[in-house]
């Protein structure tokens, strides 16, 4: 299964449904670690979603383009862009196999994507995002924790009821991933709801894991927790190609 069906359902509206997360707080955060990492200028956002993450690095000033595997979330990313007047190219592509047309200062992979890599793949992922990176570029990346996916996420169910939809997901821990199946209620304009079902796997990662398979592929590593707090639920990996 591809991230590209997974979010046949919910790519289109992925942002609003996730509308609490704290993105301003969280972009800021990444536009920090990028500039401690070096001066640079262009980069591409990898598994970008519907773009929140793209927008606010164009906002900061860098030229970015979004890069993501569903069709559905780029064109929500690309009207999303247009609406605040941003003039940001988005493309299809997948992370685990990531080609550019030519070598870029940065790559970033925000909120989860990496999760959605299997373990037997994830080596090759980093090798790919490598390969399109300028000397001393840097990769910034996160997943949810081991303890998170296990923990908190496992064999949960999540109901979350807005105005303008409703998504329940109903998840079962394996081994190392876990299954979610997801039923999207969305609103019509006469007031009817539209019902859309699909199914997504996040595989677990260990810390350790990923360390050992980003220096095995060449990059010094720096992890924290995200947005510098603990590393309970969410871990950030800060990268530069050596």
């Amino acid at each position: 299964m591809t991230r590209g069906a997974m979010y046949s359902a919910i790519g289109g509206i992925f942002e609003y449904l996730n509308s609490d997360c704290g993105y301003d707080e969280w972009s800021q955060y990444l536009i920090d670690r990028l500039s401690r990492l070096g001066k640079f200028r262009e980069g591409y956002d990898v598994g970008c979603g519907s773009g929140r993450f793209t927008r606010a690095l164009r906002k900061a000033g860098y030229t970015v383009r979004g890069v993501d595997i569903s069709g559905e979330s780029l064109a929500a990313a690309a009207e999303l862009a247009r609406k605040e007047g941003l003039d940001i190219p988005f493309i299809l592509g997948d992370a685990r196999t990531l080609r550019l047309p030519h070598r870029t200062d940065f790559v970033t992979a925000i909120n989860d994507c990496f999760n959605y890599i299997p373990p037997a793949e994830i080596k090759g992922a980093f090798r790919s995002v490598y390969s399109c990176l300028k000397k001393g570029g840097a990769f910034i990346f996160d997943v949810s924790s081991e303890k998170k996916l296990r923990e908190t996420v496992g064999s949960n169910t999540f109901v979350k009821d807005l105005e303008e939809a409703t998504v329940i997901w109903f998840n079962t821990l394996k081994e190392d991933r876990v299954e979610m199946d997801i039923t999207l209620f969305s609103r019509n304009a006469g007031g009817t709801y539209s019902r859309s079902d699909e199914r997504q796997t996040q595989y677990i990662h260990t810390e350790e894991s990923l360390v050992s398979a980003l220096k095995e592929t060449g990059f010094s590593v720096l992890t924290e927790g995200h947005l510098g707090g603990g590393k309970s639920e969410r871990i950030n990996f800060l990268c530069k190609k050596l």
